[in-house]
């Protein structure tokens, strides 16, 4: 359903203040297709399916832009109610699955460096209470869209959905600030009182850290835009520029999951099974025929 508004730049509500990049939204709905494909090839190779949510969190990445660049091909001002939802939704919500699988990684390395006394919380315990706080997150970003898509008939949604949209994003600051405390106490302790399992030579786990803390920093960073972005309302030069959501959504976005392309965290899931890991996650993006019969592809 979609109705026309040709004062869409000045009107009480409007989908977007600004005429969507069709262009730039083809591209991005691209970059993490081949994302998520790539990322599905290094988690089936290595049987990590603790990633999963990583390859999740590209695959709505993905429709997120899809449904944008349906958007943008609409006529400004007619923009169709469900592919704003649908884009909305599903890239506001992303980012939560790339830090469910941050907290995840951050279990097993506890795990694989035997490292459990070297934090306040239970080995077990992290991935629970992370997740769970994200899973929150999460909803409460869905409950926002649903009501954000029905502000156009009830004008009053909006206020509602973009304030439960601003809680979920400072709960999601607020949490993933802890799990850093988290992560930084243990590297403290461990880097103090090494384990056993900790000065193998193969358990790099400085790096596994490093690598969390980077992807971390993309996302609170790419958070605290979005929380700006609703804070300051419609209204704001935010939202009557593009260029800001794509620099600071979808870029750092991609570039979190291009770095994890890289440092895959699929090495300390090898570790744990006795496994000979790749120390670098582009070697994982090999095809070969088992005939040989096909040339070999690296990336």
């Amino acid at each position: 359903m979609s109705t026309c508004n040709p004062d869409w730049q000045n009107a009480s509500f409007s989908f977007y203040r600004y005429v969507p990049s069709a262009a730039a939204a083809v591209i991005f709905c691209l970059l993490f297709l081949v994302s998520t494909l790539l990322h599905l090839w290094q988690m089936y190779k290595t049987k990590t399916w603790f990633l999963g949510a990583l390859v999740g969190g590209c695959f709505t990445e993905f429709i997120g832009y899809a449904a944008r660049t349906s958007s943008a091909r609409q006529e400004p001002g007619c923009w169709r109610m469900m592919p704003y939802i649908i884009q909305s939704v599903f890239i506001l919500l992303s980012p939560a699955l790339f830090s469910a699988s941050i907290y995840v990684v951050l279990g097993r390395i506890v795990r694989l460096t035997d490292g459990e006394s070297h934090t306040f919380l239970k080995n077990r315990s992290i991935t629970k209470i992370f997740v769970t706080g994200d899973l929150v997150c999460l909803f409460m970003q869905c409950a926002a869209g649903g009501l954000m898509g029905g502000s156009r008939a009830v004008p009053s949604l909006a206020n509602i959905g973009n304030g439960v949209v601003i809680a979920s994003l400072v709960l999601q600051l607020v949490w993933f600030g802890f799990f850093v405390v988290v992560a930084c106490m243990f590297h403290r302790a461990m880097h103090l009182v090494p384990t056993a399992s900790a000065n193998q030579p193969e358990v790099r786990w400085r790096s596994y850290l490093y690598t969390l803390y980077v992807v971390s920093l993309l996302v609170m960073i790419r958070s605290l835009f979005r929380a700006i972005e609703f804070i300051e309302g419609s209204s704001s030069d935010i939202q009557r520029s593009e260029a800001y959501f794509y620099i600071f959504d979808g870029l750092l976005m991609w570039i979190a999951v291009i770095y994890l392309h890289w440092k895959h965290p699929s090495e300390i899931g090898l570790l744990l099974r006795g496994e000979q890991p790749y120390t670098n996650g582009l070697k994982l993006l090999t095809f070969k025929s088992k005939s040989g019969l096909l040339p070999k592809f690296r990336f």
